[in-house]
């Protein structure tokens, strides 16, 4: 399916809250400016099909317009090689460590329903029914296979715990009203 970008956003004007991380440029891949990229977005055509994107690179302010010419996924380490048109390198490609790959918010794909986009989990009180009482708070997402949320518990010193982000033990995700219910298995979360 290809995906076409809504609008072409002036990034000088454009604002922080206008622009969505898909990836992170980790290092260089061979000697003609192709970059390896750890993805922060679970829709492949991002890193797959040609076409417009930006970079966040560590010496502008503001994201930069770049060409994706072709990509490709290497399933071992679980990353992407791509080749922008701008880049032709190993010392340019250098230069884009740590830059992150970006595009506009209004760029996110449409979703079916009872999907989400993990981004909008942070941020979000969880709860365990039948109380109403919130036990933390979603601060973060890790990818490791499967979908973790990373909770801050509200509790005096307790630890972040790590959710699977499962149907199982997270029933119910509410962004209306900004919650997730949980239904841990014993020991998941530490007792009061």
């Amino acid at each position: 399916m290809a995906q076409t970008l809504l609008t072409d956003p002036n990034p000088d004007t454009a604002s922080e809250s206008d622009w969505l991380a898909i990836g992170q440029i980790v290092a260089p891949q061979g000697l003609a400016g192709a970059v390896r990229v750890y993805p922060e977005s679970d829709f492949p055509e991002r890193f797959l099909e040609p076409g417009p994107r930006w970079l966040k690179t560590n010496h502008q302010n503001s994201p930069i317009p770049v060409t994706l010419t072709e990509g490709r996924f290497l399933n071992g380490p679980g990353l992407y090689v791509l080749t922008f048109s701008e880049y032709k390198t190993r010392t340019e490609a250098e230069n884009l460590r740590g830059s992150q790959l970006v595009v506009p918010v209004s760029d996110r794909p449409p979703l079916e329903p009872n999907e989400f986009h993990l981004m909008d989990l942070i941020g979000l009180d969880v709860f365990i029914p039948p109380d109403s009482e919130v036990i933390g708070t979603v601060i973060g997402l890790i990818n490791a296979g499967n979908d973790l949320l990373e909770v801050r518990l509200h509790r005096p010193q307790e630890p972040i715990v790590l959710i699977p982000l499962v149907r199982e033990i997270v029933p119910t995700i509410d962004l209306k009203h900004r919650r997730i219910e949980l239904t841990p298995p014993t020991g998941l979360i530490p007792v009061k």
